[in-house]
């Protein structure tokens, strides 16, 4: 399932075409500021396209994913990876390690890697490798199209199924077919833009709880998404257009806690699996163990893991997946001249051998 790191993949240059047409700058410009040509998810796909082969392995992925979420299949959906990505050297070789240790484990659980290039803000701070990849602060979405694709694509490459979380709608057409399971955040699963958009992505897609805890709103939002809507979206060609979604059912909760609250006790999850059930809804929960239910403390993800699966030992058949924040080294840093290799940027993270040892034991 390994493959070996490539770095010549990492060469950023791209088709004459394609440069010429993101890097020329609108004449107009507005009172907010100016305008960049992009280019188009046509463009950045024929460039970086994905293989037959990848493909296929994609919608295996995609494929177990699903079984698992209806019960079909037993293993626990364990999404694991940095909080954040910024050095894609540093990715590649968190995925490396992360495909041997899925193959050794593949018995209990299907891993599927964290690879978010996008980063919610409550006020302001870095976007993500997509908006800003140089973490100047000027912004370089020419740049963060290209390498979130192509790291994307070295790692679907590796063998891993790749995770993301969906922030902006337009984003996702650049990535999509690249991605088997998708997160939509605590401050965007209120957002009816953003349940529309899932309802047309063609992979499962895990609703987090609000911020304050509210199961109610994930469960409004995965009604919405199982239902056609028109919205406005735009062509691989870059044309503006109405979309008429099929609606997606593979849509389920995450519990990630909130203000203070977590949601992770066998109280808290059967309160959120009766909201489901009296929603008509899927009952499958995936406990988030990093964030509000870690009250920031990301040590505490190892004690609310093996927490979450003895109470799937003892029977409760709804817990159907875990998520973990984990890179190569634990902690976070600040942003400087001399980085810490593998070490996160944003939330703090269980270092590699913390993250290799929990997923052993359980």
């Amino acid at each position: 399932m390994n493959t070996p790191l490539n770095l010549e993949t990492q060469d950023l240059t791209v088709t004459p075409s394609v440069k010429g047409l993101a890097e020329r700058e609108l004449s107009t410009s507005r009172a907010s500021g100016t305008e960049t040509l992009l280019p188009t998810p046509e463009m950045l796909q024929t460039q970086l396209p994905l293989g037959d082969r990848v493909r296929a392995r994609i919608a295996k992925h995609r494929a177990e994913i699903r079984q698992i979420l209806t019960g079909q299949d037993r293993r626990v959906l364990l999404v694991v990876g940095p909080c954040s990505i910024h050095d894609e050297m540093a990715a590649l070789e968190y995925g490396e390690k992360l495909c041997q240790l899925a193959e050794d484990v593949s018995d209990r659980f299907l891993i599927v890697m964290r690879a978010y290039v996008e980063k919610p803000r409550t006020t302001v701070g870095w976007k993500g490798l997509l908006y800003d990849p140089e973490r100047t602060g000027r912004g370089d979405l020419h740049q963060g199209l290209i390498r979130s694709r192509r790291l994307l694509l070295n790692l679907a490459e590796q063998g891993l199924p790749v995770a993301t979380e969906a922030l902006s709608p337009m984003a996702m057409d650049y990535l999509e077919d690249l991605v088997s399971w998708t997160a939509v955040g605590a401050r965007t699963t209120e957002s009816q833009i953003h349940r529309e958009m899932v309802s047309g992505l063609p992979m499962p897609v895990g609703f987090k709880n609000g911020t304050d805890g509210d199961v109610s709103i994930a469960a409004h939002a995965m009604t919405s998404a199982a239902h056609s809507h028109h919205r406005l979206a735009m062509t691989r060609s870059g044309t503006p257009a109405m979309v008429t979604t099929p609606g997606n059912r593979d849509t389920h909760l995450v519990l990630r806690g909130g203000r203070s609250l977590t949601n992770y006790d066998a109280a808290s999850i059967e309160k959120a699996v009766q909201a489901l059930q009296k929603a008509g809804l899927n009952t499958a929960v995936m406990v988030d163990c990093s964030h509000d239910n870690a009250r920031k403390q990301f040590e505490l993800q190892v004690t609310i893991a093996r927490d979450v699966m003895t109470q799937r030992e003892a029977g409760n058949d709804n817990i159907r997946g875990l998520m973990l924040e984990s890179f190569l080294a634990p902690g976070r840093q600040v942003d400087s001249a001399e980085l810490v290799y593998g070490c996160s940027l944003t939330d703090p993270c269980l270092g590699w051998d913390q993250t290799e040892a929990l997923i052993r034991s359980l």
